[in-house]
């Protein structure tokens, strides 16, 4: 599938995150001898690129304690510089989301920084795919995004809503009887957010290659809020070059109305995506690419807010190529992905 993206939330509901001794460690990583190797170099990291927080104990930066604590000190630094060092979002999980964003964006504040966040948790997400699951309906939904929301509070962050929830509609994988139900719980997320002072909302578009005529999406996007939302947001998981992102952006914002801007997930596009008719499952795990630009606010466009890591680089698309199960770490694809980035 296209749009398929791979969900921090199934780690958090796998309970793949482990705290022993005081300090957090890869699934199945033995504890380091001593402290100080198996935890993460600095305390605190900031980008002056966006202005996105850092999460200095997140998997990239474990997996390069874990590196270093088995001696493998160029693979951690390779890990720490390309990726660790990075804003990457956090996906908000089902067990607690309250406190989860509670603590995300108060880590950010102390940082002045906002928090990057993705809700991905409608009801029928993914069609049945390797991330299907959601909310079990429209009222869990609804209090689950409420609790999203009083965890977020007056804090600065940016969300991107709901990824493939809007292109699944057009593409035929959500059934019609559902299509009400799925606009109006896009539609009162939006708003809900939106009533929070300082959270901006990206409406998934899903990617160039997905829907390839942008005009489908306008009245979907109409109907699930986008009026009410900073904008959109394209290529989440996906692979699709910058440029093509950029050019399919500025035909949607066209088509949407004047100035709707936009943001383009760069976490794993650098080599773009498989040549045309190579994999038919090339959305998944495929081998030979690379980190995208890093994340910036600093596009040189106008109708583009930011490059964003949105997906997680280094977690699994699912169990295909070899990889484990969606959201999970692969630490052999995260050093690919870096060590095929050129910058």
């Amino acid at each position: 599938m296209y749009g398929h993206v791979t969900r921090w939330a199934a780690r958090l509901a796998a309970g793949t995150v482990l705290l022993t001794a005081g300090c957090l460690r890869l699934p199945g990583e033995p504890a380091a001898p001593g402290d100080d190797p198996a935890r993460p170099r600095w305390p605190a990291l900031r980008s002056y690129a966006t202005p996105y927080w850092v999460d200095p104990y997140g998997t990239a930066a474990r997996q390069a304690a874990a590196l270093r604590a088995r001696g493998q000190a160029g693979q951690a630094e390779l890990i720490e510089e390309k990726i660790a060092a990075q804003p990457v979002a956090e996906w908000i999980g089902t067990a607690d989301p309250e406190r989860q964003t509670r603590r995300v964006t108060r880590a950010a504040a102390r940082e002045n920084q906002a928090a990057l966040l993705v809700l991905y948790n409608i009801p029928h997400r993914d069609c049945g795919q390797y991330s299907r699951g959601g909310a079990p309906g429209p009222q869990s939904y609804r209090r689950w995004v409420e609790r999203v929301a009083a965890g977020i509070g007056d804090r600065p962050a940016t969300v991107i809503l709901e990824p493939d929830a809007v292109p699944h509609i057009v593409d035929g994988c959500t059934p019609p009887e559902r299509h009400a139900e799925r606009y109006a719980l896009l539609s009162a997320a939006v708003d809900r957010l939106k009533d929070l002072p300082r959270v901006r909302v990206y409406l998934d578009a899903g990617n160039p290659h997905w829907i390839r005529d942008p005009s489908l999406l306008v009245s979907p996007l109409r109907q699930a809020g986008i009026a009410r939302a900073d904008g959109f947001a394209l290529n989440t998981a996906n692979y699709r070059t910058t440029a093509e992102n950029k050019r399919y952006g500025r035909a949607l914002s066209r088509l949407l109305g004047p100035g709707k801007s936009f943001v383009i997930d760069t976490s794993r596009n650098g080599n773009g995506p498989l040549p045309a008719g190579a994999d038919p499952a090339g959305w998944c795990n495929p081998p030979g690419r690379a980190l995208g630009e890093p994340p910036t606010t600093r596009t040189g466009d106008e109708l583009i807010d930011a490059y964003l890591w949105i997906k997680r680089p280094g977690e699994s698309d699912g169990t295909c190529k070899g990889g484990p199960p969606a959201g999970r770490w692969w630490p052999e694809y995260a050093l690919e992905l870096a060590r095929n980035a050129d910058w």
